[in-house]
């Protein structure tokens, strides 16, 4: 917290959990967020979390099916337009968010 936005808050009355909530989490919030939402995708595409949210299901389920169909390019496609579309929508979840909390400039 900064000496101008710690003294605008006191100036204001406010206790430390009301600097904390009203005037530094939104601030820090707005800062962390494009990094913040750029790491999880990250992290969707390249790590484990797949497999917590059921998409190693997905990938088995497909193998399952190359295995006993004999059709890799169609299923393994598919399956590349499902992980396509997941973070697709979670990168367009972020850049909404990022334009909901954004400060309306002048």
């Amino acid at each position: 917290m900064t000496r101008g936005q710690h003294e605008a808050a006191e100036s204001l009355g406010l206790n430390y959990w009301q600097k904390m909530r009203l005037v530094i989490l939104p601030q820090a919030f707005r800062q962390i967020l494009p990094p913040l939402g750029n790491q999880f995708v990250y992290i969707l595409k390249m790590s484990s979390l797949v497999s917590v949210i059921g998409l190693s299901d997905l990938t088995r389920r497909a193998n399952e099916l190359v295995v006993n169909e004999y059709l890799p390019l169609e299923i393994y496609t598919f399956l590349v337009l499902e992980y396509l579309l997941l973070i697709l929508l979670v990168s367009q979840a972020v850049r909404w968010l990022e334009k909901r909390i954004a400060i309306p400039s002048h």
